[in-house]
């Protein structure tokens, strides 16, 4: 038997398409191609997608460093945000994320858990490193300095943040929501309405309950304590448990729909009727929130909205590289269901 030979020809690597191929396959000129991968706006949209079918036939990539060196942009942007257990930080990440794929643009996304400016800096510079044209941060819980200082040069735009930021700003309208959910129970007919915050630390939840707390000593009803929740069911059930032991508590406004949920519990397990002797409300309309038993009144935000108005401001930037201080608010929608109601006869 013969000694077994090895085959030492060196192997062909398999050529990787070229624009070429696809304006080929496609029909139509490199140009044109080099302009649906640029995501460039002067292309017929039946050629757009024959060139876009082409490229899923051929496994055709567009080369980011050559195309930002003929555009200037590498098409992604950056994201950082705190833990996404939060429903609003879960809901605006997702909605950033969708509307810049529309877009044309990629997300590079950094959650991070400190409430730390360094935290938020190491985050930024581990962003700028990866080639991203501008940053989205999602500020929704306080940090441990009064002021962030973002580097310049990179366009930014923040979510759920503080406005005073000379960074552009896009939010709900928390406080017109909690203004709306609380004139609501009011114009019911109860005295007061009482009130499961969120925690100390979140933007979101200090201008609910601030507007709350406006919007009780406007109507000339008296303003209850605070009770502090952390967002989660379980707070609500606890903070609940604590108001049916109160006498003369009709009406309740729950920073979010989880919380609010947890009040139910509590005040259906100490025999109060909702809505007969005890209103709940929320704030975020889940989609559970509606088959709750029974149909929580709530706020709506439009995390939709808000996410296109983000991902617009930084097109915005990163096209003209100027740099706007504003802050954009989107009018919140009250749902009323059936969990509110008059309060019970004296």
């Amino acid at each position: 038997m013969g000694e077994a030979t090895q085959d030492t020809a060196p192997r062909r690597r398999t050529r990787r398409p070229s624009m070429a191929d696809v304006a080929a396959l496609a029909g139509v000129s490199s140009q044109t191609v080099s302009r649906v991968a640029n995501n460039r706006s002067n292309v017929e949209e039946e050629t757009r997608r024959r060139v876009l079918s082409a490229m899923r036939m051929l496994g055709y990539r567009p080369n980011t460093a050559a195309r930002a060196l003929v555009t200037g942009h590498f098409r992604a942007l950056g994201l950082i945000s705190f833990g996404l257990s939060s429903f609003g930080n879960a809901r605006t990440v997702d909605a950033v994320t969708r509307a810049a794929q529309r877009a044309g643009y990629t997300v590079n996304m950094i959650a991070i858990e400190s409430q730390t400016e360094r935290a938020v800096h190491e985050a930024f510079d581990r962003l700028t490193m990866q080639a991203v044209d501008g940053i989205v941060l999602v500020e929704a819980q306080i940090l441990d300095t009064p002021a962030l200082r973002l580097p310049a040069g990179v366009p930014v735009v923040m979510a759920d943040g503080d406005a005073s930021h000379r960074h552009p700003m896009v939010d709900t309208d928390q406080a017109r929501g909690a203004r709306l959910v609380t004139r609501h129970l009011l114009d019911l007919g109860h005295e007061t309405v009482w009130h499961v915050a969120g925690p100390e630390d979140s933007y979101a939840a200090r201008r609910r309950t601030e507007s709350w707390h406006a919007t009780l000593k406007e109507a000339g009803a008296s303003v209850p304590g605070v009770l502090f929740g952390d967002w989660s069911a379980a707070s609500g059930y606890e903070a609940g448990r604590a108001l049916a032991r109160r006498p003369g508590v009709t009406a309740v406004f729950a920073a979010n729909d989880q919380m609010a949920l947890g009040v139910m519990r509590a005040m259906a397990e100490a025999g109060c009727r909702i809505p007969q002797d005890v209103s709940v409300a929320g704030f975020d309309d889940l989609d559970e929130s509606a088959y709750l038993t029974p149909p929580l009144t709530t706020v709506r935000q439009n995390f939709d909205v808000v996410a296109e108005r983000i991902v617009s401001l930084m097109i915005d930037q990163i096209e003209s590289r100027g740099e706007r201080s504003a802050a954009a608010y989107v009018v919140p929608e009250l749902i009323v269901r059936q969990s509110t109601a008059a309060p019970p006869p004296r």
